[in-house]
């Protein structure tokens, strides 16, 4: 059964990331609710909707696996999904970070159930960065409260991730535009969860540039409301199928088709051909949510594994005389750890962005804002890309973990290791995301954004380093900071050599997440040792963090070393 790690998120969130949080005293109250949800509501559901599927009928009407929409009515009952938005619309105005450690749960008990909200909480900062006060109005409250839920439209069947290449159309008519294309792909397109869904729709007006300078983005409601609210007409717009998928079986996926009669009925959001402005801010929150989904499946599957090795009996393992639970075998222990390790950093990695949304939205001066911004969008394609690796590991892992039975539907295992597969490929492939932080967050600004952060790697303390790590640990960090650097000005010195810097975008990618992480995880084992914790916190847990740090620091941070390697040989051959 699934329990969400309640003291690693108090940790981080109060203790390690927010300074002076007003909202402290309610997180423990507000985490062991979500866990609550997470673990008496939604898990129970996850492998039988995995099981069972979805269906749909002729008309397009999607009906979900049995239990999701009870969840879900629970999930607004409990107002869990206006937690980090304004009060103007009905929101409760805490910190993104209460919500991210809600979503994590979320995701961990029940992937497919959690994309929904996943979404919803994208499309919400879209319309909140471009719509006008009128369509504020009409749609944010519903959309807050979770009583409609929404959807990202932009992926078509010949264009995929090229967006300057697609096809679907839309006219100017009167206050609003008709809308006629068909999207694919499209998560949550359609279900009986409830009674409204809104869709954001990027297309291309008859008059708008070739490419990506003329898309639009428009917000297309499956049901239109009226100026009081009150659902009254159908949208031309449908779901006409609903892909057969690897995993996340309970998520319906669906082919949407748009304006099949007079056309869908759509309101622009933002300016004409800019919607890829507006769809960016969705887009920027979904990626940090799915390499959040990256940390809740490595949860799940550590948790799983842990269980099993420590309760499996099987063989004498060495240095003892009988049989015991597999944990005692050294390879075993070996895999347990790791999985471990990877999982407390890669958490470490997303709350620390997302934090930075925080300290972005509360900054004193537009300076510290601008400061804060750029780190996070430095950090995003981090967050997505190299969560969702590690989380393409550590399930694995938790497969090898048990053995034979891993192979075998019934442990449930196998079903973290299909749901996860999807993980490295929405919301942009982690191929983009490379391609996103070579080209447009370090080679666009000169490496400002990343040599910030590399001087605040180096600004820690040699003493308080060396109260949680050896000399040698010391030195391993230390260096992969300045590989690091190196690597990035070398970057910089081929920036007119585009296939060359596409080539080892990947590496160096890996090879600056994994030294960011080790920085977040010395900076939790520094905090742990901080006075007056003991009060929160037993002495295992704060023992804990500076364990991990130095696992990671052993076993994780030398990989760095090998896509280190692979940048400079593609560079210099």
């Amino acid at each position: 059964m699934y329990t969400a790690p309640l003291l690693e998120m108090q940790f981080l969130i109060n203790d390690v990331l927010l300074k002076d949080n007003v909202y402290a005293e309610i997180l423990p109250t507000l985490l062991e609710s979500a866990n609550k949800l997470a673990r008496d509501d939604l898990e129970p559901i996850n492998q039988s909707g995995d099981e069972q599927g979805l269906s749909i009928t002729r008309d397009g009407v999607v009906n979900t696996a049995t239990g999701f929409k009870d969840a879900y009515e629970k999930y607004i009952s409990g107002l869990w999904g206006s937690l980090q938005f304004s009060s103007d619309y009905g929101g409760q105005g805490l910190p993104f970070i209460y919500a991210i450690s809600t979503q994590e749960m979320w995701n961990s008990a029940n992937i497919s159930w959690g994309l929904c909200p996943l979404l919803t909480q994208g499309a919400i900062e879209a319309i909140s960065f471009g719509a006008t006060k009128d369509l504020k109005r009409q749609y944010l409250p519903k959309l807050v409260s979770g009583e409609w839920t929404a959807t990202m439209n932009l992926t078509e069947s010949d264009a995929g991730s090229d967006l300057g290449a697609l096809k679907t159309r839309a006219r100017r008519d009167g206050k609003h535009y008709l809308i006629k294309g068909q999207k694919v792909f499209i998560t949550w397109g359609e279900h009986d969860m409830t009674e409204n869904i809104v869709h954001l729709v990027l297309a291309r007006l008859d008059d708008a540039p070739a490419g990506v300078k003329g898309i639009s983005l428009f917000l297309v409601p499956k049901i239109i409301p009226n100026d009081s609210g009150k659902l009254e007409q159908r949208n031309d717009c449908k779901a006409v199928s609903i892909e057969r998928k690897i995993g996340i079986h309970a998520c319906p996926t669906c082919v949407m088709s748009y304006g099949d009669d007079s056309g869908a009925i759509g309101y622009l959001v933002g300016e004409e051909n800019k919607g890829l402005e507006c769809m960016f801010a969705m887009m920027n929150n979904a990626r940090l949510t799915v390499g959040l989904q990256g940390v809740s499946l490595s949860e799940m599957a550590y948790q799983q594994a842990r269980t099993y090795c420590d309760s499996r009996v099987q063989g004498v393992a060495p240095g003892y005389s009988e049989p015991g639970p597999i944990i005692r075998h050294p390879d075993v222990e070996r895999m347990v750890t790791l999985m471990s390790t990877l999982t407390d950093a890669s958490r470490s990695l997303c709350y620390y962005a997302c934090a930075e949304l925080d300290q972005a939205k509360n900054a004193d001066n537009s300076k510290d804002r601008e400061d804060h911004e750029r780190r996070v969008g430095l950090l995003t394609p981090l967050v997505k890309g190299w969560c969702t690796e590690v989380a393409q590991e550590v399930v694995s892992l938790g497969v090898q973990c048990h053995g034979g039975a891993g192979f075998i539907e019934e442990t449930g295992i196998g079903q973290l290791f299909r749901d996860a597969r999807i993980l490295p490929i929405y919301e942009g492939t982690n191929g983009i995301q490379s391609m996103d932080l070579a080209f447009r967050k370090v080679l666009r600004d000169d490496g400002l954004a990343l040599m910030g952060l590399v001087q605040e790697m180096r600004s820690i303390d040699k003493v308080e380093l060396a109260s949680i790590l050896s000399d040698r640990q010391i030195k391993d960090f230390q260096d992969s900071i300045e590989d690091l650097t190196i690597t990035t000005k070398t970057i910089i010195g081929k920036s007119n050599d585009k296939q060359v810097i596409a080539s080892i975008a990947f590496d160096f990618l890996m090879m600056s997440s994994i030294t960011t992480a080790a920085w977040r995880l010395i900076a939790g084992a520094l905090c742990s040792q901080k006075g007056g914790l003991e009060e929160k916190y037993s002495k295992d847990f704060l023992k804990t963090r500076i364990t991990n740090t130095k696992n990671f620091v052993d076993i994780v941070l030398p990989r760095y070393k090998m896509h280190c390697s692979i940048v400079r040989n593609q560079i210099n051959k």
